[in-house]
């Protein structure tokens, strides 16, 4: 292309033979597939993963894997522990430096306030409310819902069921 055949907005210095410009494309196509090494190259998949798949789940490291009620069990049974460690190491404390106290009187007094949260942790456990439950069916479904009391009374056994 000759400089008075440049297209408007184009200066004439900046217009190329075409075979300096087959030669500029490959070097611009090659600096494009061969990075500089200060460079790093990256890529960021964004496609959404799974939700599960036929991948079983892997083992982390610390707690081992259990269902949500295990875990806050296991949790409770910790936190239990950890107290009842030490309402008996202060009642083996003030027994020790006294060299008074007698050892049904503290563990009267030690012992009451565990008794008192366990009344009161079984207690908050009945007030739970009941939960839901959400069954899912295909095809034609009967549920019966009937109620049935039964009474078996008598030396010779004798079952009355009444809806």
């Amino acid at each position: 292309m000759h400089a008075d055949n440049a297209p408007t907005g184009v200066l004439p210095d900046a217009v190329m033979t075409e075979d300096e410009a087959a030669v500029e494309a490959r070097r611009i196509i090659a600096d494009a597939y061969r990075p500089a090494p200060q460079t790093p190259t990256a890529y960021r998949d964004d496609t959404p993963l799974p939700a599960h798949g036929p991948t079983p789940p892997v083992a982390q490291p610390g707690r081992p894997p259990m269902s949500q009620g295990a875990s806050d069990a296991s949790v409770l049974m910790l936190a239990g522990a950890t107290a009842t460690t030490m309402v008996g190491g202060t009642a083996a404390v003030l027994m020790y430096v006294s060299q008074y106290a007698d050892p049904l009187v503290c563990g009267l007094v030690f012992g009451a306030p565990t008794a008192l949260l366990l009344a009161l942790a079984r207690l908050v456990n009945r007030a739970k409310p009941a939960p839901d439950i959400h069954h899912h069916y295909e095809g034609p479904v009967h549920q019966d819902r009937r109620t049935v009391h039964t009474r078996t009374t008598g030396v010779w056994a004798k079952t009355n069921n009444h809806q």
